[in-house]
């Protein structure tokens, strides 16, 4: 039966008035909203919009943390035939006047000061911005800006304005229909400026039910929101899903709490990018690089067992009763603890996506117990293309396709999606539409891939970033950089890695360190070192990075499909990419080109042979200065294999 978000809260809130709909931390006590709570709260701050002036086709920005009156704002507006506009609340306000003006936006939620200096600041760009509402007044006392004002006033205002005029909201809500534009999303905007992803009610919970029926999501569910609600990804599970299904939304205190929410709240549903689990599991192994002899090598040998039985007990294959009995003494001792130390406990169905993960990685949290999988989605997909069934979960592919999903491979080797869940339009972007949805449906990914035998996608990389390594040892060989990138993240010490090779005689790599797990590792050997800078170009940090290098261009030499990726130099930047100096997209995705015109030197001396290089680099601090940092940076050559032939 189709409906709408503020139609489904309604249903909640009259079946199940007293269950808990959401949670948020605030002075480290949980405080819980029910569903009779939310549905009072979203009709007040749609009184208070309406007489504001907010109406059918309006857009609202909303920008700001996980909170329920941040959800209950997206809730009223789309009540009112409006469409809420989440942003990255981490984006500068120059990289917020684009969305502004282009969707012609008159109304603003802002969290907190920061994001309210950042919208007046906007203001002087795009002036139709009449109305901001703030939740949190702290630091704001003194603001007299026209047209500021706070949630509780806007609150106030629309319960009197309910009061007079009960029916308005009810007759509001039941005016809205599954075709009416729900909201939307801009694009991170890698190659020029994003683009307003416009979905209807019915694309977003479309796929949002498909993906609660593959997992038998039920009302009982946990969920932890802590990614940014502009990332559709967090939006879907944390939004659509939520009010498709009537589970527990958790609101934590701070992105500095989030690590300790989630073990208090202990999720059954759990949602993350690759770099969360990396994030996890490199703390993981500080901890136990830290531990005592007789500790480390309890775990070294429970993860031996681990490793070589946990996989296949979460696929469900048989396994021997010695080895299952070894896997549950290692339950006890290591993978239980582990699980509760990292929040897993309760965990049912883990998802990841927004990047391939690392084949280690994704097997380290399987061999614990810890069921996650990988799904394939967009934007512009709504997220729920393919999902990996319980059982079928494998490091190499993203599942098979989910319901309502047809996908095709195009003769470039791209991957096309027919599906309930596309996007209606590139917003006010006639031209960017047209260049990925076919007259008859089908959406261009850009990614590249294929239906492996057992019928689950498998993405090799982006169609453009394919390409050829010419000359050298691996002339014509296929060079997949974000595949190479993936394999060397794996390891701990490795935060970010920008690969080059298409075109070239062979393949390059920067790489940023972690610099938390480097520096505990150098801490650990004495080592002295004066911030990131000067850690990242000791001789003892090279090597230890040449040799996760090299040990990946062994396993590569094992794929000769890939093998020619293998990787010839590299070198360790002199600082960490960022999205605040353009090099990261707001979901932390890599700007290869960007990166390449910013650092044109140190790739010209990779490939010109030589061993160092000097580099003055702009940066852009938190508060907004700017500055620079200098470095000659060593570079250094890897080791490489000839590939391993099969077997005739």
């Amino acid at each position: 039966m189709q409906t709408t978000f503020p139609q489904l809260l309604l249903q909640h809130a009259s079946q199940r008035p007293t269950a808990a709909a959401m949670r948020e931390k605030e002075y480290g006590i949980w405080q819980t909203l029910t569903w009779a709570d939310l549905a009072v709260m979203v009709e007040q701050l749609a009184g208070g919009l309406h007489q504001a002036g907010l109406r059918q086709g309006d857009h609202m920005i909303v920008v700001g943390a996980n909170r329920p009156r941040l959800y209950a704002t997206m809730l009223a507006v789309q009540s009112l035939g409006g469409i809420p506009v989440p942003l990255y609340q981490d984006a500068a306000a120059a990289e917020c006047v684009f969305p502004i003006v282009n969707a012609e936006v008159r109304f603003a939620f802002a969290e907190d000061q920061e994001q309210v200096d950042k919208l007046l600041e906007v203001q002087e760009s795009a002036p139709q911005l009449a109305h901001i509402y703030f939740d949190d007044p702290r630091g704001l006392r003194n603001y007299a800006a026209p047209g500021l004002h706070s949630m509780d006033q806007l609150q106030e205002d629309g319960a009197a304005f309910a009061a007079a005029h009960p029916a308005f909201f009810l007759d509001a809500v039941a005016a809205t229909r599954p075709s009416d534009v729900g909201a939307m999303f801009f694009t991170s905007g890698t190659t020029g400026n994003p683009k307003g992803v416009v979905h209807t009610h019915d694309s977003l919970l479309n796929r949002a039910r498909a993906g609660a029926d593959f997992d038998h999501l039920t009302s009982a569910e946990e969920v932890l929101a802590y990614m940014p609600v502009a990332w559709i990804g967090q939006n879907i599970f944390s939004y659509s899903q939520w009010l498709s299904c009537g589970y527990v939304v958790n609101c934590p205190e701070s992105a500095a709490t989030a690590t300790i929410d989630l073990k208090e709240i202990g999720p059954t549903y759990y949602f993350a990018p690759p770099r969360v689990f990396e994030g996890l599991l490199t703390s993981v192994m500080i901890r136990m690089e830290d531990a005592s002899a007789l500790k480390r090598k309890m775990f070294e040998a429970c993860m031996a067992v681990a490793k070589r039985v946990g996989p296949d007990l979460m696929d469900g294959k048989s396994v021997g009763l010695w080895s299952r009995a070894l896997y549950a003494l290692g339950n006890v001792l290591v993978y239980g603890p582990l699980r509760n130390n990292l929040g897993f406990s309760r965990v049912r169905v883990a998802y990841t996506a927004g990047e391939a993960i690392g084949p280690d990685l994704f097997s380290f949290y399987r061999s614990i117990g810890i069921n996650l999988k990988q799904l394939y989605g967009s934007t512009e997909t709504a997220v729920f293309v393919c999902l990996q069934p319980d059982h079928e979960a494998r490091a190499d592919t993203v599942g098979v396709p989910c319901a309502g999903v047809e996908i095709k491979v195009a003769d470039n080797g791209e991957i096309l999606v027919k599906s309930p869940g596309l996007l209606r339009e590139y917003y006010k972007n006639p031209a960017a539409t047209a260049e990925v949805l076919t007259a008859d449906g089908w959406y261009h990914t850009s990614d590249a891939g294929f239906i492996d035998a057992h019928g689950h996608l498998k993405i090799i990389d982006r169609v453009k970033d394919v390409g050829r390594v010419k000359g050298g040892a691996f002339d014509g060989a296929l060079f997949a950089p974000k595949y190479v990138e993936n394999k060397l993240k794996f390891f701990p010490q490795i935060k970010e890695v920008v690969a080059y090779g298409d075109g070239r005689d062979r393949v390059c790599v920067l790489i940023n360190i972690d610099f938390d797990a480097v520096g505990n590792w150098a801490e650990r050997r004495n080592l002295p070192y004066a911030g990131y800078t000067d850690l990242a170009q000791k001789p003892e940090v090279y090597q230890l990075i040449k040799e996760c290098v090299e040990q990946v261009n062994a396993d590569l030499s094992q794929d000769t499909l890939l093998a020619g990726s293998q990787v010839s130099r590299f070198l360790v930047l002199h600082k960490e990419l960022d999205a605040d100096d353009g090099e990261l997209t707001r979901t932390n995705k890599v700007r290869r080109g960007f990166i390449a015109e910013k650092y044109q030197a140190l790739i010209d001396a990779l490939y010109q042979g030589k061993t160092q290089q000097f580099i003055e680099t702009q940066v852009k601090f938190e508060d907004g200065r700017t500055g620079s940092v200098s470095a000659t940076l060593r570079i250094d050559d890897a080791k490489t294999f000839a590939p391993v032939k099969a077997a005739a």
